[in-house]
């Protein structure tokens, strides 16, 4: 069996969209950082290639082997609705917009990628890291942290999308050859 050790990136404060938009994370909480540091165990960490992903997994990994940032634990690209708010995108895509937050699934934002590629992109590499390292730490994205809780509870990409994940929050998911469980979701250490 291994362990999933699931940590949101630090708070953004964007008001917007963010996606593969590379914006800094605010790590000016050091408590937070610590505590959540100290609640991790001694496994290998990885996190996206996105800013405010590499630097909340520099602040948190200590003496943790550190390994090379991976592209496919970014964030879902949500195209050319990044950097909007949900109001500039229901404005200027209302039925896409209305059909992607409702049923994730059945739409992708233009330019972006749909739920299932998102999906199959995170727990592709997913499954290639634990392969690789067995127990790890990932430092990614509410997305990236959804699509993996998904794969472990089976629920549906609307059901899981109204789950919350907090910046600087952990998620525990077990994993054996054949079965994925989610342990604990979203605690603030």
């Amino acid at each position: 069996m291994s362990t999933l050790w699931l940590v949101r990136h630090g708070p953004t404060h964007a008001r917007a969209v963010t996606g593969w938009r590379d914006i800094p994370a605010d790590l000016t909480d050091s408590a937070a950082l610590a505590r959540l540091s100290a609640a991790l165990p001694d496994a290998p960490v990885v996190s996206s290639d996105l800013i405010r992903a590499v630097a909340t997994a520099d602040a948190i990994a200590g003496t943790r082997e550190r390994l090379p940032h991976e592209r496919d634990l970014r964030e879902m690209d949500f195209g050319d609705w990044d950097g909007l708010t949900y109001q500039e995108i229901s404005a200027r895509d209302p039925a896409l917009s209305r059909s992607f937050w409702t049923d994730p699934a059945m739409a992708a934002p233009p330019g972006g990628e749909g739920w299932e590629g998102f999906r199959s992109r995170v727990l592709l590499a997913t499954q290639r890291l634990v392969a690789a390292h067995g127990e790890l730490v990932v430092v990614a994205h509410f997305g990236t942290i959804l699509a993996l809780v998904q794969e472990a509870t089976g629920e549906t990409p609307a059901a899981v999308m109204g789950r919350p994940v907090t910046p600087l929050s952990l998620t525990e998911i077990s994993l054996t050859p054949s079965h994925w469980n989610l342990r604990r979701m979203n605690v603030l250490s």
